[in-house]
């Protein structure tokens, strides 16, 4: 086996999360303990945002009436293939019964959480996608509430397209915050009374500190870090396309891996000297953030075989992995850990990004090994049921009788010696030693 770096990280994923932990700890404890009044004073320090936080219906009607008809096809487009795709989705996935045993019956009923935080990042670019990729998707699954943040837009308010995106998706309460306070905000139920169930949506390294630290008083989607993508590609591959999804990516921001797999060595090195070109081409804002993350992030690997590159490949775990190779259906069946595979040339990341249907609100850092992108059934509890007859009764009792004394449970195990006493009477059975110490 031979795997060779012919470039290198100089810095990693967690390079930074000291740094947003400790700011994530301070701000999180002071919004609990103050509540509104330090969500308005982050938002003004941090956002230069002193307007109302909650976003009225007449504020979206005045702030949305400029956006160009076009754009709002395209919004409209897009968050229907969004919303068609989590429909399926949830239809895939169905309430049912089973009798296990003559007269025991259990079941399964999918309910949906009751209240969603859908966060929509707004930085240095206007997230219009991440609005309606977590919006629809909790509507298409059934969430009665869904609460959207974003951040202000250079000092006016959210975004007007941003804001279009959220209005069409579905959502029900729109608040003007960003960052750690925005989180904050819905997983405390400030401004609504409507503590969230869980919190999705994409953000900077202090937006996944904070909610990987509320985590517990409340779902989340996944660990959604900078974003990240990985090319598999082979000799047959075209260098100009792969560099230019490997830049397409890396201009979300200084923190944004970009990694090449490859089996040639001549196409990994006409890759190498065409991205620093591409990123030279770029407008300032991209160009400096693509420049950043191909320097400290960027990595290209040459292996031997194809199989190698599925070791290498599931071992990096990618949030969007693309293969241009040949025998795309190989490929399908080998990887195992990706949070989105796009396969061949034609279907590249930034599809997947803005308008072609599955979700964008995908694990990194690795969590790809354990974990899948948003979906609708982040939003949905499959709760289970179960009901019996006396006859099922006399079966399940003994046998958890006798286990719950193996175990020393002996509490546990006279809740099925009285069912028995009483639909039984007179009859004896084999319960087990009884629990003694």
């Amino acid at each position: 086996m031979t795997i060779e770096h012919l470039k290198r990280a100089t810095k990693t994923p967690e390079t930074e999360t000291d740094t947003a932990r400790k700011v994530v700890t301070e701000m999180l404890a002071a919004i609990e303990a103050r509540g509104e009044d330090a969500v308005r004073d982050y938002a003004r320090s941090l956002d230069n945002w002193t307007g109302e936080i909650v976003v009225s219906p007449e504020e979206i009607e005045r702030r949305t009436r400029d956006v160009p008809e076009g754009v709002k096809r395209d919004i409209a487009f897009a968050a229907g293939q969004v919303r068609r795709f989590a429909e399926a989705q949830r239809d895939s996935v169905k309430d049912f019964s089973v009798e296990l045993l003559p007269g025991l019956t259990t079941g399964q009923k999918l309910v949906p959480c009751n209240v969603a935080g859908c966060y929509v990042p707004t930085g240095r670019y206007a997230h219009i996608a991440s609005a309606y990729m977590s919006v629809a998707t909790a509507k298409a699954a059934g969430v009665p509430t869904v609460v959207a943040c974003s951040t202000p837009y250079r000092g006016e308010g959210i975004h007007p397209y941003v804001l279009y995106a959220m209005q069409v998706a579905g959502a029900d309460v729109i608040l003007t915050l960003g960052g750690v306070q925005a989180v904050a905000a819905m997983a405390f139920g400030l401004f609504t009374g409507k503590p969230a169930d869980i919190i999705v949506g994409p953000g900077n390294k202090y937006v996944a500190e904070a909610k990987r630290m509320l985590f517990g008083r409340v779902g989340i989607d996944v660990f959604a870090g900078p974003s990240e993508v990985a090319v598999i590609a082979d000799a047959s591959a075209d260098p100009a396309i792969v560099a230019s999804d490997l830049v397409g990516q890396a201009e979300h921001g200084h923190e944004s891996p970009a990694w090449l797999f490859t089996t040639s060595r001549s196409l990994a090195e006409d890759v190498m000297g065409r991205v620093p070109q591409l990123i030279a081409a770029l407008p300032p804002t991209a160009r400096e953030a693509a420049r950043a993350a191909w320097r400290d992030y960027g990595e290209v690997v040459v292996c031997d075989s194809r199989e190698e590159i599925v070791a290498v490949s599931d071992r990096y775990a990618s949030e969007h992995l693309e293969i241009h190779a040949a025998d795309l259906d190989w490929w399908l069946g080998a990887l195992s850990n990706y949070g989105s595979l796009f396969l061949g040339e034609e279907t590249t990341v930034a599809f997947g990004d803005k308008t072609s249907g599955p979700n964008h609100i995908l694990p990194t850092k690795f969590a790809a090994r354990y974990s899948a992108g948003l979906s609708v059934h982040k939003f949905l509890r499959p709760l289970t049921w179960q009901r019996m007859d006396r006859e099922a009764c006399r079966t399940i009792a003994q046998a958890t009788a006798r286990i719950s004394r193996l175990e020393g449970m002996e509490a546990h195990a006279r809740t099925a010696d009285d069912r028995l006493a009483k639909y039984f009477p007179g009859q004896s059975f084999d319960l087990g030693v009884a629990v003694s110490a």
